[in-house]
This record gives C-alpha cells, sequence and structure tokens, in this order.
C-alpha cells in the first residue's frame, strides 16, 4: 500500500460513518416519561441531596467511579513532537477507545491549551471532581514530572502518566524474568539506558526499587554517557549519571548485562552487542523500530533474551499490558493514587502469570503449540484473557494494604467473576482472529473478484498479511478496479473463461467429469461448469492450487453451495455439512447453528451439527458449552419438534459425555445461567455461561442471527462452513467488506488447522510404520 493510500485510510477511518473514536451512550431505562423525570428533573435532587451530605455518595450515584480523564496539552505526541492539544486528540481519543476494550474504564480525552506547568495543574485540579482517575498522556519532560508530582499530592484520585510509568511497569516485568532464565541477581548486573525522557527516568526508578544499584547503570541522552561532571544536567539526568570516565554507547555496552532503549532506532551494532556478558537482556524499545533489528540481534547471538515494542516479534513490551488493569484496579477500590506499592505488584502479577499455563485461547490466538515460560516468552501477551483477572487484584490489594484503598475489597472470588464478566464483549475474537490468521497466511480465492467491494476486502486482507489473495475474473475489469483503489500489488489473478487459461480449464474439466460422471455430468457440461468460477475455484482447492475460498457476495447460498458441494464435498464420516455464525455481543461470543443448509435436520443430524458446532468454538479457543434450543423445557412438550431435540441431547450425552450440553431447553433459560441453575439444577447448563446454541431448523436459525444483527447491531461472522473436504466459505449475499475480511480469516484459519491436522496424522502414520 502507498503511503499516500495509508494516510487517506487512516483519515476515512477516523472520519466515517461519525467523526471520532468514542461516543457516550446512556445506561439508564429513558423510554417513558417516568424514566426522564428519574433522570432529570424532579427525580435527580434525589442523589444530589445525598452527595451534598456526603461527597463519597458521588460514586455510589454517578458514574465517577469509572470514568478515566485522559489528559494532554501535545507537547509530546508518540514520534510527532508538540503539535499542539487539538493534533493530540486523536490519539487521546485512541487511549480512552484502548481503556474500554480492555478494562470496561470509561475515558473522556481532554487537551489543555497550556504548556504552563500551573496552570496545567490548576485547570486538571479545578475539573478533578468529575473523574475517578487521570491518566496524563504525552507531556513532554521535563515538565512531566512536576505535573504528576504536584497532582498526586494535591488531588485524593489515581494520577499517573503512562508514557512513564507504564512502559516501567511492563519492562520491569520483563526483567525480573529474563534475570531468573539467566540466574542473575539484579543488584549485581550492569544496566545501560539508552535515553532519558519520562520512560527511561520510570524505569531506572522502577528497577532501583526492585533493587538495581545506581552504580550499576549508565544512562544516556542525545549528548551521550550523562557524567556526574556534565554541566546544566536537569534533576532527573543528575539523580542517574556515572562517575564513569566514559562518553559513548560502544563504551557503556563493554560487559553490560541489561540494555534499555527508549531512544532511536538502529544506534547499536552487532558489534556492540557482541561486547556485551554472556546472556546479555536487551530491550530494545524504540518505536516503530528499534534500536536493533530483531534478525540481526538473534543473527548476532544465540545467548540473547530480547524484548521490543512490536507485535510482530517474541515479547512486545506493550503498555496495554498495564493502564488499563492498574486503573481498573485503582478504580474498584477508589485508591487516592497509584504509589509505588501498586506499581510494583502490577510488576509481579505480570511476571508471575508468564509462568502459569498459558490458556489455549491464547495459544491459538498466537498460533503456537504451547506457550511456556523460556526466552521466547517473559511477559504475557496483550491478547491473554486472564490480565483482567490477575493485574487489577493484585493493583487492588497493594492499595488496601498500603493504605491509600477507600473501599476495600471483601469477596475477591466475587471481584475476579465481576472482572471476567468486564471482558465478555466487543471486537477481541476479531482481533484475535486476524491475529491468528497472520500468523501462518494461506492462498484464499476471491470468486468474485470483479466487484469493487471484493477488491477492497482482497486488498485488505493482503495488506494487512492475513492471507494471499488469488483473484478470479476479468482481468481488465480486476486491474481497472484495483488502479482505482491503488492496490498495487502484485497478487494472482486468473480468467476461467480466458484463453491464457484453456489448458487449465480443460485439466480441470477432465478432472471433474471423472468425479461426476455417474452423477449426470457429461464431459461437455463439465468443460461449460470449468467456465464457471465457483466450480474453477473449487477444483483449485481439490488439486491444490489454493488453500480456501471465499464466494457468495453477489449470488445466493444455494448457487453457490452446488458447485462447493459437487466438487469438494463432505469430508469424511460426515453425514450433513452446516453452518455456524459466530455473534459478538455484549455478553461474549455466541456460537449459533445450523443458520444456512439444513431445513429440517433429523435428532441423529441435530446432535452431529451441536457436535461440529462445539468444535468450531474450540478451534476459537472456548470452551463449549451447549445449549440445544426448543420452545419447550426438558420434557414439557410430547410434540415431535421437542422430542427431536430430546432424543439429540439423548444422543450426545450418550456418545459424547465430555461435552458439557443440554437441552431440550428455552432460550432465556439457556442464557441465564442463575434461571436455569434455580428452575432446573439437574441441569448441565445450570450457573454455566453457554456460548453455543443449537437451533431445531432452519428457520429459527436463520431469523434468529439476522434479528440479532438487525436490532441489537450484533457483529456476525459467518456463516462458517463446517463438514467439508476443503477450507470454503460462503458470504451472505451482500455482505459488507469487514464481513468479508473476516470469513478470509475464518478460511485462514481453517485451513491451517486442516494442515495441522495433516501433519499431525502424517507424523502417527511414520510412527506406525
Amino acid at each position: 500500500m502507498s503511503k499516500e493510500k495509508q494516510r487517506q485510510e487512516a483519515l476515512d477511518y477516523h472520519e466515517f460513518p461519525h467523526p471520532g473514536k468514542i461516543k457516550v451512550v446512556p445506561t439508564k431505562p429513558y423510554a417513558t416519561q417516568r424514566d426522564l423525570a428519574l433522570a432529570y428533573s424532579p427525580g435527580v435532587a434525589e442523589p444530589c441531596l445525598e452527595i451534598e451530605k456526603n461527597k463519597q455518595e458521588v460514586y455510589r450515584y454517578t458514574a465517577k467511579g469509572n470514568v478515566v480523564a485522559v489528559i494532554s496539552n501535545g507537547t509530546a505526541v508518540l514520534g510527532l513532537g508538540n503539535i499542539g492539544p487539538e493534533a493530540s486528540k486523536p490519539v487521546m481519543e485512541g487511549k480512552c477507545l484502548l481503556f474500554k476494550i480492555f478494562a470496561d474504564i470509561d475515558g473522556i480525552d481532554i487537551e489543555l491549551d497550556t504548556e504552563d506547568v500551573d496552570k496545567f495543574v490548576e485547570t486538571v485540579k479545578t475539573i478533578a471532581p468529575t473523574f475517578g482517575g487521570i491518566n496524563l498522556e504525552d507531556i513532554k519532560a521535563p515538565e512531566a514530572f512536576e505535573i504528576e508530582r504536584r497532582l498526586k499530592e494535591e488531588l485524593d484520585i489515581p494520577v499517573m502518566h503512562d508514557d512513564q510509568h507504564g512502559t516501567a511497569i511492563i519492562s520491569a516485568a520483563a526483567l525480573l524474568n529474563a534475570l531468573e532464565l539467566t540466574k542473575k541477581k539484579i543488584g549485581q548486573v550492569k544496566i545501560v539506558v539508552s535515553g532519558a525522557g519520562a520512560a527511561a527516568i520510570s524505569c531506572s526508578r522502577l528497577y532501583q526499587a526492585f533493587g538495581a544499584k545506581r552504580q550499576n547503570m549508565v544512562m544516556l541522552d542525545s549528548k551521550g554517557v550523562i557524567r556526574n561532571d556534565r554541566d546544566n544536567l536537569s534533576l532527573e539526568k543528575a539523580e542517574f549519571a556515572t562517575s564513569r570516565k566514559i562518553d559513548t554507547l560502544e563504551e557503556a555496552m563493554v560487559d553490560a548485562d541489561v540494555f534499555i532503549g527508549l531512544s532511536m532506532a538502529n544506534i547499536v551494532s552487532p558489534k556492540m552487542l557482541k561486547s556485551m556478558a554472556k546472556d546479555a537482556i536487551v530491550f530494545a524499545m524504540a518505536n516503530p523500530n528499534p534500536e536493533i533489528e530483531y534478525g540481526i540481534a538473534r543473527k548476532t547471538r544465540s545467548d540473547i533474551i530480547m524484548a521490543t515494542g512490536r507485535s510482530d516479534h517474541p515479547n512486545q513490551v506493550n503498555n496495554v499490558l498495564g493502564f488499563p488493569f492498574i486503573f481498573r484496579g485503582a478504580l474498584d477500590v477508589r485508591a487516592t493514587k497509584i504509589n509505588e506499592e501498586m506499581k510494583m505488584a502490577a510488576v509481579r502479577a505480570l511476571a508471575d502469570l508468564t509462568k502459569e499455563p498459558v490458556p489455549e485461547q491464547v495459544n491459538i490466538t498466537y498460533d503456537t503449540t504451547r506457550l511456556t515460560f523460556g526466552r521466547d516468552y517473559i511477559i504475557p501477551k496483550p491478547f491473554d484473557p486472564r490480565l483482567i483477572a490477575k493485574i487489577p487484584p493484585a493493583v487492588a490489594k497493594a492499595a488496601m494494604e498500603s493504605g491509600v484503598a477507600k473501599a476495600p475489597i471483601q469477596d475477591w472470588d466475587k471481584y475476579e467473576e465481576e472482572l471476567l464478566l468486564r471482558s465478555g464483549n466487543d471486537e477481541k475474537v476479531v482481533r484475535m482472529l486476524h491475529n491468528r490468521a497472520k500468523v501462518n497466511p494461506k492462498r484464499i480465492v476471491f470468486a468474485e473478484a470483479e466487484l469493487l467491494d471484493v477488491i477492497k476486502a482482497a486488498q485488505i486482507v493482503h495488506e494487512e498479511g492475513i492471507a494471499e489473495p488469488i483473484l478470479l475474473g476479468d482481468k481488465a475489469t480486476i486491474n481497472r478496479l484495483k488502479k482505482k483503489l491503488e492496490f498495487d500489488a502484485e497478487v494472482t489473478i486468473i480468467d476461467p473463461r480466458s484463453e491464457d487459461s484453456k489448458e487449465l480449464r480443460t485439466t480441470y474439466a477432465n478432472k471433474f467429469w471423472e468425479l461426476r460422471k455417474r452423477k449426470g455430468e457429461t464431459q461437455y457440461s463439465a468443460r461449460v461448469n470449468m467456465g464457471k468460477r465457483n466450480y474453477f475455484g473449487s477444483m483449485m482447492l481439490l488439486e491444490g492450487a489454493a488453500d480456501g475460498m471465499i464466494s457468495g457476495y453477489s449470488r445466493s447460498y444455494p448457487k453457490v453451495l452446488k458447485p462447493v458441494f459437487e466438487v469438494i464435498g463432505r469430508a469424511h464420516g460426515v453425514g450433513k455439512a452446516s453452518t455456524v455464525n459466530i455473534m459478538i455481543t455484549e455478553r461474549g461470543p455466541i456460537f449459533l447453528a445450523d443458520t444456512s443448509i439444513n431445513i429440517d435436520p433429523s435428532a441423529e443430524e441435530l446432535a452431529e451439527i451441536a457436535l461440529m458446532t462445539a468444535n468450531v468454538a474450540s478451534t476459537f479457543g472456548f470452551d463449549p458449552v451447549v445449549g440445544l434450543l426448543s420452545y419447550a423445557n426438558f420434557g414439557s412438550s410430547n410434540h415431535r419438534s421437542a422430542q427431536k431435540v430430546r432424543d439429540a441431547v439423548a444422543l450426545l450425552h450418550k456418545y459424547h459425555p465430555e461435552l458439557v450440553v443440554d437441552g431440550e431447553i428455552q432460550t432465556d433459560f439457556a442464557l441465564d445461567q442463575e434461571l436455569c441453575k434455580n428452575n432446573f439444577p439437574f441441569s448441565k447448563l445450570g450457573g454455566r455461561k453457554v456460548n453455543v446454541l443449537i437451533f431445531p431448523n432452519l428457520d429459527a436459525a436463520n431469523i434468529n442471527y439476522k434479528l440479532m444483527k438487525g436490532l441489537n447491531n450484533a457483529s456476525s461472522i459467518g456463516p462458517i462452513m463446517v463438514g467439508l473436504r476443503k477450507s470454503v466459505h460462503i458470504l451472505q449475499l451482500g455482505a459488507s467488506v469487514d464481513e468479508m475480511v473476516n470469513m478470509a480469516a475464518v478460511a485462514v484459519i481453517d485451513a491451517q488447522e486442516r494442515e495441522k491436522r495433516k501433519k499431525a496424522k502424517m507424523g502417527l502414520d511414520l510412527t506406525q510404520s
């Protein structure tokens, strides 16, 4: 993608369909006059009077306790420098978005038009009663130190400058684990810190809190080593000035155990790396490019433990591992500040979490067999669902033990449950989906590539590294659309009807005829069909020329399904193929089936659909809890439709006792854990969060998933085809570009799983031969 194209895409993202990235939504009913009378006058007077009597009641009757102000003056924004308050607003909105999606905290961005420390501090103090916490962001040093110090002293709510402390907390956790692996003591190691800004100072102070010795640390700024004989040092730099008579980074690196990079790209050479002590620890955290490239560093030294700020290498030091969860814990006990004890607790919790067994959901997201504590895994991954349940409690306990918590937590088990519920919604599944696809992209056929939206989806898939698109259709038309979209990359384009494809088309036709000659296919009809893109694309999969295919954007589902069934067919041992839609809801992802194929499945077919859908949930890292739905509950009706569901459940209980499944059950009982447990204490679903719903027929499934999309604005991934021999997925007519991108990612993951199973089978065959 050209730089201009990237620029325009970023601008469009922020402008459409509504400017900005955040909005305010009501949390109380407002449909009736009674609701409005309670929300505002006259009802609103009652909580006002209660708060007047006791200011702490503001946490009881308003949203204050879950609102963090993200405040900046735009003087040190990312790599952009001093761009001013208005220009910093997109970054602050982005920070608010991260607060919400990772910790369910409502962030409000505030941009102050002042570089005067006194005015900044006074303004924040004046508006502080509105907020439960203050996150300072992108304020240049040394003013940032003074602003944070004064606000922490003068306010009674948690205040943190994330640019300083976020990096410090995450890198400190990684450092403790790296030292453990290398069997080195933090009080004995020599540390080189490249950079002397807010983050570098905070990192150095926190490392000292864990035992690092100041005399073993060397800090460098743009002028070189910060020595105690240099004139005009700021207080912060003077704190870390060394008495050693050295001037350059090259000199400082000799025999150093640890390098902390918070400066600029490519300033560390292989020669410097070789001069470091055995088992060197290198955290090259400059963004977007580190102080030394990861590949060069690993090639230079095999004994290195390396971390960067990048997601495409192991050990990413990412602030999102810290600030959402630190504020979550601080807010939940109404901490009056974020102190050193709380930051150190977060460090230890992160370090300890890395050593615990990693959930399969995380392994699946990062496409690894098993993440385990070691040189390539010294810090948790950003999409680890355990973070929300591990870091906030550690921070909250530290706040209570250090005496800054106004509302101590009494029931820690209940608190952990509440935290997990906060993390159950939104687009995390989509992010995990894309990340996993990117680990091992596959060749995906886009069978309707003469259409603009399809090309848009293929472009995103290619540029994001999700898949290698293969475009089917008229080459001139496709190239014209590519040019319009500035899609300049060289990708495979095949026109099944062209003269260039005649030989391949004939080969495919002959093989297709051999497959179907006893099922009504003639040689002539086989040749005609191979000029059709869905037949041709399916044959590409069958012959190994592609790994997956998506189609259906412009045609009805049955018309696309026919060639797929005729060419690809069902997998061995599968009686009926079916489809699954993943609905992204506020309660988390819910897997629905069968949404597109089987009109009135039998009990045996329903059981098979339930089993395949449970396998889809497992593939995406979720433990399936399966409810088979009906209008009846556990024998309350003897009608054949209810009996069918009951029989399907009996088959599953008999042949798959390991699966958590039950029914027949009404939808409200399936989705309400307590309701189910209280009324049907014998049910396997009681007290469990159901995430797989199997409908008795196609009418019910298709209508329900489209109702959820239309009325609740729920996102949907699907329909995901299950039970076929190859990775083919058929879109709903008129699918959006985003839906097509998601389905391409599904096709990639499907192909990845098939490849894994094939390799595992080959390995088993070899051991048995």
